[in-house]
């Protein structure tokens, strides 16, 4: 979700780096030839030929009188090929141009959080975030992210909540910055959140799951079970919950709870190959190798790239006496893990 936050606001920023300004009658000669470089810079970044693009940025960069939105730009180029530091000093450059540039003070940012320096980000973050209402992307996810990685973790959950409009003490806030926290494998501070949002609402949806799968993360299965079950009482359709729920049964050794409730989460989710897999694995400890290999199959046909079932498979086809069949998913297993997918031919 990180890089996927990210994205977005590089993208933002990247419309706004690329809308350009026309140039006004009567100006001076050297703007009228940079004019047009820099639209065709903006052109070439658009559409992603950024060696070209920056080739052109440095000529303009280099003149005496640069033009504006040559650093941002290049600051851009230079973050998309995560060359950091080089991404650092075209944006430090262009805030000294406009102290209001507020996308490169936010890309800033971003690029510092990008090295692992998140105490540094954070004042660049928290000063996009003041001009927030003018801005085109919401910098409270990674400004959330950094403070997390600080120890912040209040500071953090605020800003998690005002991505989301939560009120920033809410259960949901609470609930919301543990599943965040448990993302990155906070395990503590994601269980700790989790109790105060259930404290503050016993019936928030979701909170006893986040509950579970915090005790699954720290190996209490019988936590997770006991966590997984009082969610049921309160969310009982919802299929992610069926799923965890399975696994917690399957590593106690309660193999026909585990088939039960995986059942349930194919009924609600059939394009999740999780249940699946978990299904095969289930049916595979109760010696029914035949039934497992139904669920296997099919798991391996919504995703080839798994390795995990292409390891059960073999496992069943070997239980049903399909030696061949057992090398060849075997030999999978050993390719992916060795090669990864294969990657689709070039055109």
């Amino acid at each position: 979700m990180a890089s996927q936050a990210i994205a977005a606001i590089l993208l933002a920023v990247l419309a706004v780096a690329s809308s350009g300004e026309p140039q006004q009658a009567g100006a001076q000669p050297a703007a009228q030839i940079a004019a047009p470089s820099f639209a065709s810079a903006q052109e070439l970044a658009a559409r992603g030929r950024l060696d070209q693009a920056l080739t052109q940025l440095n000529q303009l960069a280099a003149q005496s009188s640069e033009p504006p939105g040559v650093e941002r730009l290049r600051g851009i180029i230079f973050y998309q090929k995560e060359q950091f530091p080089e991404a650092i000093a075209a944006f430090t450059k262009a805030e000294a141009q406009d102290p209001n540039d507020r996308e490169s003070v936010e890309m800033h940012g971003v690029s510092l959080y990008r090295l692992g320096r998140a105490s540094e980000a954070i004042p660049f973050l928290e000063k996009a975030h003041a001009q927030v209402e003018t801005a085109n992307v919401d910098p409270n996810y990674v400004l959330a992210l950094c403070y997390a990685d600080v120890q912040r973790y209040d500071d953090s959950r605020h800003a998690f909540a005002a991505q989301y409009g939560f009120p920033p003490d809410s259960a949901e806030a609470y609930l919301l910055a543990g599943r965040m926290f448990l993302r990155r494998e906070l395990r503590d501070q994601a269980g700790a959140a989790a109790a105060k949002a259930l404290a503050l609402n016993p019936q928030l949806p979701l909170a006893h799951e986040l509950l579970g799968e915090v005790a699954l993360a720290k190996g209490d299965v019988p936590g997770a079970i006991r966590e997984l079950e009082a969610e049921r009482k309160i969310n009982p359709l919802d299929a992610s919950l069926y799923d965890r729920l399975g696994d917690a049964y399957l590593r106690n050794e309660q193999f026909k709870d585990a088939q039960q409730a995986l059942d349930r989460a194919v009924l609600l989710e059939p394009n999740s190959t999780g249940p699946y897999i978990l299904l095969g694995e289930t049916f595979l400890k109760l010696k029914q190798p035949i039934q497992a290999l139904h669920y296997l199959v099919h798991a391996a046909q919504m995703d080839p790239s798994n390795y995990v079932t292409h390891n059960l498979l073999g496992q069943a086809y070997r239980d049903t006496g399909q030696a061949d069949e057992a090398r060849r998913e075997f030999k999978i297993v050993v390719d992916l893990q060795n090669n990864g997918p294969a990657s689709a031919p070039e055109k």
